[in-house]
């Protein structure tokens, strides 16, 4: 799953990687970015409109739903296009969750160890989503996930679908809404590309802040 995530990345080389004006406002570094908040996002407000960063709120629940509906952080990308919570945004409203990383959890005899995952290099990840729409000028959104992967698979079997750079553009297309074409043009990014490390248990507190959050623990 994901349920937490960091980022601390420059928002001028963010809006770089997707070839995309700077966010009008640049965001604060965020090192335990929970569920039940406002996010940064990327997304086409409506069809006709070019991709644009926005702030949308993390727990997606479609209108139709009514205030009732549960509001899931995650999507299954396994069940994107069957399930009927998530299959109208699979075609028509996704979105990506730029992050520096995220963070799963490992059971122990100690108890559960968080471990932060990134980028080799140090670039801005971008996580696959869905959104909808939240009032008349906001969208809520839910994170796709799928099974673990690399340095992932030992830690949680589920990680957040990290797309490939050369996918971004048609993640982002509105125009392209068949499931096949979907899946033909868009891709994960490669596991090698991706490494990980023990992190502080201070991160399980949702207000704890900081980059030290980050830092591989010392052993």
């Amino acid at each position: 799953m994901c349920g937490r995530f960091a980022l601390y990345a420059d928002p001028v080389a963010v809006a770089r990687a997707l070839r995309l004006p700077p966010p009008p406002d640049a965001w604060t570094p965020r090192y335990n970015v929970a569920p039940g908040t406002w996010i940064t996002g990327v997304r086409s407000p409506d069809p006709d409109a070019e991709p644009c960063f926005d702030s949308l709120w993390w727990g997606y629940r479609p209108h139709w739903a009514g205030e009732g509906g549960p509001a899931p952080i995650n999507a299954r990308a396994e069940k994107l296009d069957t399930s009927r919570y998530f299959r109208g945004a699979f075609h028509k409203h996704r979105c990506l969750i730029p992050a520096s990383g995220w963070y799963e959890w490992q059971p122990g005899e100690a108890g559960k160890q968080p471990y932060f995952f990134a980028c080799e290099d140090g670039a801005p990840l971008f996580l696959a989503a869905i959104w909808e729409p939240f009032d008349d000028d906001t969208a809520c959104c839910a994170i796709i996930t799928e099974p673990a992967r690399g340095p992932a698979e030992p830690i949680h079997n589920r990680m957040p679908l990290v797309l490939s750079d050369d996918s971004l553009d048609a993640w982002l297309d509105p125009a392209l809404t068949e499931r096949d074409a979907i899946r033909a043009a868009v891709h994960h990014l490669d596991a090698d590309a991706l490494t990980a490390w023990p992190v502080s248990k201070r991160v399980n507190r949702v207000a704890n802040e900081g980059a030290d959050l980050v830092e591989p623990l010392c052993t």
